[in-house]
């Protein structure tokens, strides 16, 4: 086997503690070689045999470092991405990629100019209640699919304190943090969208940035595509609501792997990833005259994928396990969503 990746984490905060340090660390391909703390010493007790640097711009100049996670608050991505890549580091970029189009498009020829990896940690794409809608329509058992919904609501009808994530002026919201794993999922499931439409507002008490959104995208089949996010939704319906001309499918309940991430399970352990029993989607379909109504076991859910396609990519010159272009069409629809929101049209991709 070549090597482990020697891997740099530029921030500790929820992102790096729960989702990149114990995948990186839990995959043989990888040595978590830096972390960077600003002020607390957090890296001493978990990963005691990385080095903790207190800036970007240490772990920058880190010659060991190959590979940089950019996990660091959303408005910075474009800023440090780029830094990383002028330097010769490849790079993973937490979501969402970039608040701007343009940002990405520069990053990905930056990228190609330099022949490094970059790629977005798009890890919703193996939560294991997405894999199975995505075998249920590949596997066409509705028949033609023609209307596909999305939910990823929460209950948090509090303004958190001290965070750069309630401020609009950073670009933060929930379209852009769950609506950017929704669109993307979207893209894996159908491509580019011809036209977004969208109804984006916020509606917590004292709110400042968005906390609802329905974002409505077209397609030149004659399906109905829509992804809605909330924050004030307490008793949540099906994950995912699927039809098609030979029958329906409702998912309920979450990927577990998040939980069990901040449970401190061990990722890759027998079991992991696999979604509770009563979560398991009901499929009521006449596919080939064939009339079934029942549950669907969940496939398990696996992150470590994620960085297998990386692991790939740096050490084989294998295909990243997402595509920048594909995260950057995620930046276009999310700027397109808001300017269809506030001028109250649909806004062509």
């Amino acid at each position: 086997m070549n090597k482990p990746i020697k891997t740099g984490i530029a921030s500790f905060g929820m992102s790096g503690m729960v989702f990149h340090a114990p995948l990186l660390h839990a995959h043989p391909g990888f040595e978590i070689s830096s972390i960077v703390e600003r002020s607390k010493d957090s890296t001493r007790k978990l990963y005691s045999d990385s080095k903790l640097q207190r800036s970007f711009e240490e772990l920058l100049n880190d010659k060991e470092t190959e590979l940089i996670i950019v996990n660091t608050p959303d408005y910075l991505h474009y800023e440090h991405a780029k830094s990383a890549l002028e330097v010769g580091k490849h790079v993973v970029v937490e979501k969402p990629f970039v608040q701007d189009y343009d940002q990405a498009l520069e990053l990905i020829k930056l990228a190609k100019s330099k022949n490094l990896v970059l790629s977005v940690f798009q890890n919703r794409r193996w939560d294991g209640d997405f894999m199975t809608v995505a075998k249920i329509i590949k596997e066409k058992m509705l028949g033609r699919l023609v209307c596909f919904e999305s939910h990823f609501d929460r209950y948090r009808n509090f303004i958190q304190e001290n965070t750069w994530k309630e401020d609009p002026a950073s670009g933060s919201g929930i379209v852009f943090n769950l609506g950017s794993h929704m669109l993307d999922q979207a893209i894996v499931l159908f491509g580019k969208p011809v036209a977004v439409n969208a109804e984006i507002r916020t509606l917590r008490t004292n709110g400042l940035t968005d906390d609802f959104f329905t974002i409505r995208l077209e397609y030149s089949e004659n399906m109905s595509v829509s992804v809605k996010g909330s924050l004030l939704v307490n008793e949540p319906g099906p994950r995912y609501i699927l039809h098609g001309t030979e029958g329906s499918f409702l998912k309920w309940g979450t990927d577990p792997q998040e939980q069990d991430l901040k449970a401190g399970k061990i990722p890759g352990q027998s079991g992991w990833g696999k979604g509770n029993e009563e979560d398991w989607g009901l499929l009521n379909t006449n596919v080939k005259n064939d009339k079934f109504r029942g549950e669907i076991e969940t496939i398990p859910g696996n992150y470590l994928s994620f960085y297998d396609g990386i692991f790939d990519a740096i050490r084989n010159g294998g295909s990243v396990p997402v595509n920048p272009e594909d995260a950057a069409l995620v930046i276009r629809i999310i700027n397109l969503a808001f300017e269809s929101n506030k001028q109250g049209r649909n806004m062509m991709v």
